[in-house]
C-alpha cells in the first residue's frame, strides 16, 4: 500500500470549498451590480481576476457564486435562449424572462449543479429589478440580495445601508462597500471589485483594481514603495 498515494486521494475526495461575494442592488431608475474577483479551489486561489459579472443581454446581467465550470455553462444556455427569444420579439427581453430561464435550469438540475445566481437589469415593464436563485432553484424578486460566501460577513452591514429609492451614486457606493467589508472578513474573497450599472441610459462597467479598494476596518494599510 503506498501511504502516499493514499493520503493524496483522501485530500481529493474531500468536498472542495468555493467561496465569493456577488451582490446586487436596486436604486431610482435601474440597478447596480458587484462582484469580487477570487476564485477559490479549497484554499488554493485558482484564479485573482475573474470576471463573475456576465451579460445575458444587452439590459440584463448575472452575478454568479458556487463551481464556476456549472454557472458558466448555465449562463451560456440562458444567453443563446435570450438571443432566439429577443429576434421573435424584436425587442429587449425583460429581466422576468431571464431570472425564469436561470431558475428553471437550476431547479430541474438541483441535485447536481451548485450554482447561486443572482440576475439584475432593466426593462420598459419592470425598470430596474433584482431576481436571485439560491442554491435549490427557488425565484425571489428582492430589492437588493448578495451571495457567495462572503454574504454571511455582510447581512447586517447591507440591512443597515441599503434604503429604497437611492440615487446611483449611493447604490454604487454601497455596492462597492458592502463587497469590500466582504473581502477584509473572507478569507474565500479578494482580489479588485467590479461594479455594471445598469439603466434606461444603457450599461457603464467600472473596475477597482485592489490598490484602491478601501481599507477595512483592522486591516492593515499598504506598505509604501520605497520609490514614492
Amino acid at each position: 500500500m503506498d501511504v502516499r498515494f493514499d493520503g493524496l486521494q483522501a485530500e481529493l475526495d474531500q468536498p472542495v470549498s468555493m467561496g465569493t461575494t456577488i451582490i446586487a442592488a436596486s436604486y431610482d431608475g435601474g440597478v447596480v451590480l458587484g462582484a469580487d474577483s477570487r476564485t477559490t479551489t479549497g484554499n488554493y486561489i485558482a484564479n485573482r481576476v475573474t470576471d463573475k459579472i456576465t451579460p445575458l443581454a444587452e439590459n440584463v446581467y448575472i452575478c454568479r457564486s458556487g463551481s464556476a465550470a456549472d454557472t458558466q455553462a448555465i449562463s451560456a444556455y440562458v444567453q443563446w435562449f435570450l438571443q432566439q427569444h429577443a429576434v421573435d420579439l424584436d425587442r429587449h427581453v425583460s429581466v422576468k424572462t431571464a431570472a425564469k430561464l436561470a431558475q428553471t435550469m437550476v431547479y430541474q438540475n438541483k441535485n447536481m449543479f451548485q450554482a447561486g445566481l443572482i440576475i439584475a437589469g432593466w426593462d420598459k415593464q419592470g425598470g430596474g429589478s433584482v431576481h436571485t436563485v439560491p442554491l435549490g432553484g427557488t425565484l425571489l424578486q428582492v430589492p437588493y440580495s448578495i451571495g457567495g460566501s462572503g454574504s454571511g460577513y455582510i447581512t447586517g452591514l447591507c440591512d443597515k445601508l441599503w434604503r429604497p429609492n437611492m440615487t446611483q451614486q449611493e447604490c454604487q457606493e454601497f455596492v462597492v462597500r458592502a463587497v469590500t467589508h466582504a473581502m477584509a472578513r473572507d478569507g474565500s474573497s479578494g482580489g479588485c471589485i467590479r461594479t455594471v450599472t445598469i439603466s434606461q441610459q444603457g450599461v457603464k462597467r467600472d473596475f477597482l483594481p485592489h490598490t484602491r479598494v478601501p481599507i477595512a476596518y483592522g486591516e492593515m494599510q499598504q506598505p509604501i514603495s520605497a520609490a514614492s
